[in-house]
């Protein structure tokens, strides 16, 4: 393991090291993540190890925006999905949809659903870039543990199970983001986070 500032070279390095089926841990607007190719079934095994993560639950991602999102999503996206895009990201909201047939089990743990976000911190997005399509972003912790806000705690749970850390200090975030299951014809509050669900009913919406 390996702790860095997370400047530009290192964050292609960290990007290279998940384009190889390694594993990296990177900052977001919540909490540090733990990132890997969400297409890598060994990589995301190597995953739900470390975390001691149970097998049916699924594994969020980070994207660029829309345009990955209908690469990892079963089509045509929910209407609210693209409305909630468009409104609160980037931002600490995930929106979950149907997910592509294709997607690995891992990742889905078998829900059938995909979990995405379009991060805000500078970083995350910048890793998303660098590496050149969506990345894991679950927080990183022991599963049941509390979110790592920080470079040294995330080196204090996972010792040598993580080949690159990208520190750029603590964050900010004091909750998750935000789960909303958009389906044709409706929303739903997985889990409250950092925005409340309240505010995002209070918008109008075209299910």
């Amino acid at each position: 393991m390996i702790i860095v500032p997370a400047d530009e070279q290192s964050i292609r390095q960290a990007a290279d090291v998940i384009r190889s089926g390694g594993l990296i841990a990177y900052p977001t607007e919540t909490y540090y993540g733990l990132g890997v190719d969400p297409y890598n079934q060994h990589a995301l095994r190597k995953l739900f190890k470390i975390k001691k993560r149970a097998a049916h639950l699924p594994i969020l991602v980070l994207i660029a925006g829309i345009k990955q999102a209908e690469k990892l999503a079963a089509l045509p996206l929910p209407k609210s999905f693209t409305q909630l895009a468009e409104q609160f990201w980037p931002g600490p909201i995930t929106l979950v949809c149907a997910a592509h047939p294709e997607l690995p089990s891992e990742l889905t743990g078998g829900t059938a659903t995909i979990g995405m976000r379009q991060s805000s911190h500078h970083v995350a997005r910048k890793l998303v870039k660098a590496f050149g399509g969506p990345v894991t972003a679950t927080s990183a912790n022991l599963s049941g543990g509390a979110p790592a806000n920080s470079a040294a705690q995330v080196a204090a749970y996972f010792a040598d199970d993580i080949d690159i850390i990208l520190d750029s200090g603590e964050t900010t975030g004091t909750k998750g983001s935000t789960l909303v299951k958009c389906e044709h014809g409706s929303i739903e509050c997985i889990r409250q986070g950092m925005i409340d669900f309240q505010t995002i009913k209070e918008k109008n919406l075209t299910l």
